[in-house]
């Protein structure tokens, strides 16, 4: 993917003296005191704003918070616990600044942040007067918000088509560096573990995927489909009846390549789904008709794990069972492990995936661990990304 990255125009002293303005996705979890519950998103702005200040650039930051009425500035949709958490990070001032579309005051080796983006009128449909005012604060556009990267909102697409400069930072540069690594230029062969309740919901990434994948792997509800549309009766399990017709598809677009779905042999099911519920390993063919599928069986991850070991890129999305439950998270467990133990480059991403990751300490195995939930899984189906889409034709220009 051609497009200008800023450690480039660090590298090339073109920074120094400039104004900057950086998009950082910030939007953190906030408890009822007001409080930063999860900072993983503040400390991965950090490198663009040290990369900025370092290079002797006038910095602004902004971000979306929350979903804030447009035009109606709350409280609660204020980015101040974010400022304080910025500023204990960088080890300096970073003053909040509000109401600066019209105009900032900041001087070279400075950064400040700027109040939540989303409270300016017109900036989710990206209308163009709001984007022209923005370009004016600036001589640098840096998007380094790869968790908006899907949206083409005033702040992530744009000011990049007026700013003199548009370019990604470092989060997003390393973002599109992982994806292009795990699906325009895979090492093979390449697998992908595509999980969660609905089929509906990821459809069109299975659809996407079988054209490209060697082993398709789906689990939690996805994988109840999957096992209807291969003959297997699945009892009370979470499943879409509905979309076995398009699960068989994805199965025999996947056989025409010479590729596989792997169906699971053996499943962990129970009478309820609940925190105490007693766990029954079974054979995929003994599923009784008030079982319900809550994980994959021990010989299926065993064989599952195998296949990931001998991978050489693995893409990574959703747990393959509900393992927030002790009793049906081997499946899970046992993915994380292989995906660790694997030489394989992975990429995962997702929230959920992202909770497994951490449940199982394996963060520092994982080759790259996507920042973005919904621009993700819009690279998985095969979707240019907005931000992608301006900063390509920038650089092009």
């Amino acid at each position: 993917m051609n497009i200008l990255r800023f450690s480039d125009l660090c590298a090339q002293g073109k920074v120094q003296g400039k104004r900057v303005f950086i998009r950082s996705d910030l939007n953190v979890p906030l408890n009822d005191a007001g409080d930063i519950t999860e900072d993983t998103r503040v400390r991965a702005s950090v490198p663009a704003i040290e990369m900025a200040l370092k290079a002797g650039a006038a910095v602004m930051v902004t971000s979306h918070l929350g979903r804030p009425t447009e035009g109606e500035f709350k409280p609660e949709d204020s980015l101040a616990p974010v400022a304080k958490r910025m500023a204990a990070l960088l080890g300096r001032d970073v003053p909040l600044v509000a109401n600066w579309v019209d105009g900032v005051d900041v001087q070279p080796g400075q950064v400040v942040l700027l109040e939540n983006c989303r409270v300016n009128k017109g900036e989710k449909k990206n209308v163009p007067e709001l984007a022209q005012k923005m370009a004016k604060l600036c001589d640098i556009y840096v998007n380094d918000a790869f968790g908006t990267a899907h949206r083409a909102e005033g702040t992530t697409y744009g000011i990049a088509e007026y700013a003199p400069v548009a370019c990604a930072g470092p989060l997003l540069s390393a973002e599109i560096d992982a994806i292009s690594k795990a699906l325009a230029n895979p090492k093979r062969p390449l697998a992908a573990i595509v999980a969660g309740s609905k089929v509906s919901t990821k459809l069109t990434i299975l659809q996407s995927l079988s054209n490209n994948v060697d082993q398709l792997i789906v689990g939690g509800g996805i994988a109840n489909t999957f096992m209807l549309a291969a003959g297997l009766k699945i009892g009370k399990s979470l499943a879409e009846a509905d979309l076995v017709g398009e699960a068989k598809a994805v199965i025999d677009a996947m056989a025409a390549r010479g590729a596989n779905v792997p169906i699971p042999t053996d499943v962990v099911v129970a009478k309820a789904f609940a925190a105490d519920a007693p766990a029954t390993v079974k054979k995929a063919t003994d599923v009784a008709d008030d079982d319900m599928i809550l994980d994959i069986g021990p010989e299926t991850a065993a064989r599952l794990a195998e296949q990931l070991k001998q991978a050489g890129t693995i893409v990574w999305n959703g747990p393959v069972g509900v393992f927030e439950f002790d009793q049906f998270a081997g499946g899970t467990k046992a993915i994380a492990s292989a995906i660790a133990e694997s030489p394989a480059f992975s990429i995962a991403g997702g929230g959920d995936t992202l909770a497994a990751i951490a449940k199982y300490g394996i963060e520092d195995k994982v080759g790259y661990i996507s920042t973005g939930g919904g621009a993700f899984l819009e690279v998985l189906e095969g979707k240019t990304l907005p931000a992608f889409e301006i900063l390509e034709k920038r650089a092009n220009g």
